[in-house]
């Protein structure tokens, strides 16, 4: 694959205004422009907040990033919404190259299953219920939140983007739910929300198949709002708030009115999140040793994130 054309499009010297105007709004609290692993941009002129990953290690949801998403919700919520600070659009991508996210912290479980300390793996889950259940109700505020995929999200990156009202992606991103092949399942929303968005029989058909997906596939399925080509993932997402402004009340309602009909809440959230550590202090050696080998090629793919 080509790597160059799968990258997140770095700053540039459009994005170098935005930080500026950004830094000078003295209503946004400064902190959310100082996220150790999220950068964070404000466009006033769309009222859109553009947020992208970056790292410092493997680009997966570890205690460090996900205290940083904490932070940027509360944060979120202390400086934008009606009579504060206008927001209308909340994007989120990465800066990883190739990846979105590999989602949840598989060196993380591992230590937490060898220990058998359930109730550390279900911290962990509860925190990222929290963070999904705050997303799919946009934090309260009146906006679209969109997800941006111009690489591989698999695991929990993929259950984060399903709580977003749109997703749009570059023709190479890829999906995907490889838990089953180390004996587990996604224990962070893709139950609940595919078999919502998709029916029961086809959520399970993605999440025991243990398949890569194609961004077209999703899009078929309905996954994927939108459809990019390579390298213009963040053009296609202007394009996108623009097309929505003139009818965002109405999107708005309808997101809200679709969220009604799914009578999703975050104590169902938090029982499959439950579940998923009661099943995950079963697995076997063999079973963590898959998952080693899956935790290695991350990082080696993360020094080579690190190294580009």
């Amino acid at each position: 694959m080509d790597s160059s054309a799968t990258s997140a499009v770095p700053l540039t010297g459009e994005d170098e205004e935005l930080l500026a105007e950004s830094a000078l709004h003295a209503a946004i609290p400064q902190e959310l422009f100082g996220l150790g692993e999220l950068d964070v941009l404000y466009d006033d002129r769309a009222a859109a907040l553009w947020t992208f990953m970056n790292p410092e290690g493997r680009p997966s949801f570890t205690p460090a990033m996900l205290r940083d998403f904490e932070s940027w919700q509360e944060l979120i919520g202390e400086g934008f919404g009606p009579g504060k600070v206008p927001l209308r659009y909340l994007i989120l991508g990465s800066r990883a190259r190739d990846v979105f996210c590999f989602g949840g912290d598989l060196e993380l479980f591992q230590r937490l299953i060898r220990d058998q300390d359930r109730d550390g793996l279900v911290r962990y889950g509860h925190r990222c219920c929290a963070i999904l259940d705050r997303n799919i109700n946009t934090l309260g505020i009146p906006m679209l939140t969109v997800g941006l995929v111009q690489g591989a999200a698999l695991g929990g990156g993929f259950e984060a983007l399903l709580s977003f009202d749109y997703i749009i992606a570059e023709r190479q991103a890829t999906f995907g739910l490889p838990e089953i092949m180390f004996g587990l399942y996604p224990g962070m929303g893709a139950h609940a929300l595919l078999a919502r968005k998709l029916g029961s029989a086809m959520a399970d058909r993605i999440i025991v198949s243990n398949r890569t997906y194609t961004a077209e596939e999703m899009y078929e399925m309905g996954i994927v709002h939108a459809l990019a080509e390579p390298g213009d993932g963040v053009g296609a997402v202007r394009d996108f708030l623009k097309k929505s402004d003139r009818r965002h009340a109405g999107l708005v309602g309808s997101r809200r009115a679709i969220k009604e009909v799914w009578k999703l809440d975050v104590a169902e959230l938090n029982r499959i999140t439950e579940m998923w550590a009661d099943t995950a202090l079963q697995l076997t050696e063999t079973d963590l040793k898959v998952m080693n080998r899956l935790v290695a090629a991350q990082a080696r793919l993360a020094e080579r994130i690190a190294a580009a």
